[in-house]
């Protein structure tokens, strides 16, 4: 790699990294020659104010947002580092200014190489223009040399298969495709680094397969990854190390796997429920928006669930427009997201009918219950994503990691086995054992 001739034993290296946005920033309007004229004619002004120790008025810092506070990391040539947190921990402001998008409000980003990104479904790709005239525009904003785009161009397009139409517009492209070709376009580029923002938040199920195999040959061949994901089982295959941010702070770095146990305690809300007091701050649409979920078990609300008692999922939700016939859904999700169960109140999906499924709502507060049995799950960290759909198909609420809670062990069962029962789900199920016949002759 070109940019290993610099000796520098970091790809990477974040020194008090911070950026800042104003809230509820207007934009700014166009400025015409008069405005321009106006304020040429009013520097001497200024200029003589501050001669004489006028002041500015000072800021208003309580309209500033900090999405990163003195982030500080360095990754060596050929380490591949997963990303994670919350949503709204600065996970992609980081790549952002990483990628040299953004620019830092304090601090410094030193990137020593060529720099690969995918951080939105096809950024940096121009509507008009064709997958393959996309292709060359990439590699020169790369630095690459045509000859270079040419030699990779046939590999890139089978990878993404979209070979039909590679001389068609990307704006008539499907999501698949754009997401296909941006992906083969950053992966297989000539890049010293790769950042890859949450590259398995759409596609099917056999692409997310070629992404990851892409992803684990290219870390295999010594690039520099710095990849943020939600899919905590990925990350940990993917990944030897990991960050963890929170509210734009480090909190964590270290290994993968210590540092996912250190986010899935910080992620563990001990009270068992979140709410959201007004509409106007939780998720949905102008159709529902959530408003609070809980984990009730024995009565009480709480994360810490025994594995023999049954789990109550509580999702109270406002209709704001009456008339709509809303369905409730779950996916609940294990320690290393990974999808254990969905449900829903649909009569199909459903043990006994929901009186209010199929029927106009009006508008209000709602509450629905899905409830668990008891030993059912097995012990361990769980999260819950929670929807809100219209008419079975369209998705008017989607929130990620709604909440997390605990089920543990009351030691029954592992004072007889010994250890810790093997699967996600760990049901008791009906057994007989009965005598079939005498013992064989010798």
């Amino acid at each position: 790699m070109w940019c290993k001739a610099w000796m520098s034993e970091f790809a990477i290296k974040v020194t008090g990294l911070g950026k800042t946005y104003a809230r509820a920033a207007r934009c700014r309007p166009y400025r015409t020659l008069r405005d321009s004229l106006t304020a040429a004619a009013g520097w001497p002004v200024r200029w003589t104010q501050r001669l004489v120790g006028h002041k500015e008025p000072a800021p208003n810092t309580s309209n500033i947002f900090c999405a990163l506070t003195d982030v500080s990391f360095d990754v060596k040539w050929g380490e591949v580092v997963g990303v994670i947190g919350r949503n709204g921990a600065g996970k992609s402001t980081l790549l952002k200014i990483l990628s040299r998008i953004t620019e830092p409000s304090t601090g410094a980003a030193d990137i020593y190489g060529r720099v690969g990104g995918l951080l939105e479904v096809g950024s940096g790709f121009h509507g008009e223009l064709s997958g393959r005239e996309n292709i060359y525009l990439q590699g020169a904003i790369l630095g690459m040399r045509r000859r270079e785009v040419r030699r990779k161009f046939d590999e890139i397009v089978a990878f993404a298969e979209v070979d039909e139409f590679i001389d068609t517009p990307v704006k008539h492209y499907s999501s698949g495709m754009y997401l296909r070709l941006a992906f083969a376009v950053a992966a297989h580029m000539e890049s010293d680094i790769l950042l890859v923002d949450e590259i398995l938040a759409v596609g099917d199920a056999a692409f997310q397969k070629k992404c990851l195999g892409k992803m684990t040959a290219v870390a295999e061949r010594g690039r520099t990854v710095l990849f943020v994901s939600h899919n905590l089982g990925v990350l940990a295959n993917l990944c030897s190390r990991a960050i963890l941010l929170s509210h734009g702070q480090k909190l964590a770095d270290g290994p993968a796997p210590a540092v996912i146990q250190r986010y899935l305690q910080e992620g563990l809300d001990q009270s068992g429920e979140r709410v959201w007091e007004t509409p106007a701050t939780a998720p949905g649409s102008d159709i529902a928006r959530l408003h609070s979920v809980r984990i009730i078990s024995n009565g009480q609300t709480t994360a810490e669930v025994a594995i023999d008692q049954p789990v109550q999922i509580e999702i109270a939700f406002w209709n704001l427009r009456p008339g709509s016939q809303l369905s409730t859904s779950i996916h609940l999700l294990d320690k290393l997201g990974v999808e254990v169960l969905a449900s829903a109140n649909f009569p199909s999906a459903s043990l006994a009918p929901d009186p209010w499924f199929g029927k106009p709502y009006p508008a209000g507060l709602f509450k629905a219950v899905c409830t668990l049995p008891a030993n059912f799950l097995n012990d361990g960290l769980y999260s819950l994503n929670v929807l809100v759909l219209n008419r079975v198909r369209v998705q008017e609420v989607f929130a990620r990691d709604a909440i997390r809670f605990s089920v543990h062990e009351t030691g029954a069962m592992r004072a007889e086995f010994g250890g810790r029962w093997i699967g996600v789900v760990r049901p008791r199920l009906a057994w007989h054992t009965s005598h079939a016949g005498e013992q064989p002759r010798p």
